[in-house]
């Protein structure tokens, strides 16, 4: 089997599996398997697959056409410039997550010797990036599954900050003893009645763990800004990513005697997805 027919066979099977972007993604995934990248495909129509490549292309297509999606195929999916390890244990790293990354970096590239602490590390995207560009910033980060941090793990020490990054399992700040100068957070924060209405690569495979958020998809964002004062130290920084229609009933949600006013910052589609907000003691 040649390139040209791979990808028009691989399109097919995809588009009857009513996969959006059929070729596109059909292309992806023979990519993967070759090793090569888009310009080869286009440009060597010809080339011939071995039979090894031929097997594993099909058994690709099969899992792509049954909505896994293509990251957790591939292991791995593009962040912030970087490369990680992704696996279902894991949620899949999201072009709006990196405007909680862009303004942690912001934030603590203007304190000498930061400090700072994640809940929910996951993959470590968020917490491996800063690092990545805040050299000489250090942190914690905490998730509820072993699973994740054994994937936050090697991603730390693929991008060499595994030595300033301490991870550990605990739900939110349980056992916490220390302040810092920022707390991070994509928590979850989709409604527990809304994970049915998903599309199926997330609704089927990636972790509900780290997706739902109870019946107003609040739940997790509630008890942080609630217990986040007690770990901020003097004028520190709570970032938190949040859900579409959230912003509103989350401006409630932080004492004025404690907190200064929150700013809301929108994502590509304007959509308010991360509250910044300083503590006010």
């Amino acid at each position: 089997m040649n390139i040209s027919t791979a990808l028009s066979s691989g399109a097919e099977i995809l588009q009857q599996a009513e996969i959006a972007e059929s070729r596109r993604e059909a292309a992806s995934l023979l990519a993967f398997v070759l090793q090569k990248d888009a310009a080869f495909l286009i440009a060597h129509p010809e080339f011939e697959m071995s039979a090894d490549e031929a097997g594993r292309f099909e058994q690709y297509l099969n899992r792509r056409a049954n909505h896994e999606p293509f990251q957790y195929i591939a292991g791995w999916q593009e962040f912030y410039g970087l490369d990680f390890e992704v696996s279902p244990d894991v949620l899949i790293p999201r072009p709006e997550t990196e405007i909680l990354v862009e303004q942690a970096i912001n934030i603590l590239s203007q304190i000498e010797s930061p400090h700072f602490f994640e809940i929910g590390v996951g993959s470590g995207c968020i917490s491996v990036s800063i690092l990545a560009n805040v050299t000489y910033a250090t942190a914690v980060g905490v998730d509820i599954s072993e699973n994740a941090l054994a994937v936050a793990r090697s991603n730390a020490e693929k991008h060499n900050v595994d030595q300033r990054l301490k991870l550990q399992q605990a739900d939110l700040f349980t056992g916490l003893e220390q302040r810092f100068d920022l707390i991070v957070s994509n928590p979850p924060y989709i409604p527990g009645c809304h994970l049915d209405s998903l599309q199926a690569e997330v609704r089927e495979f990636e972790p509900h763990l780290a997706l739902d958020g109870g019946e107003d998809g609040l739940d997790a964002i509630k008890r942080i800004i609630g217990e986040a004062p007690h770990f901020l130290g003097s004028n520190g920084v709570l970032l938190l990513e949040i859900g579409f229609d959230q912003a509103s009933k989350i401006r409630e949600f932080f004492d004025p005697h404690i907190w200064a006013k929150p700013e809301f910052l929108p994502d590509l589609q304007g959509i308010a997805r991360v509250v910044k907000i300083k503590k006010n003691l």
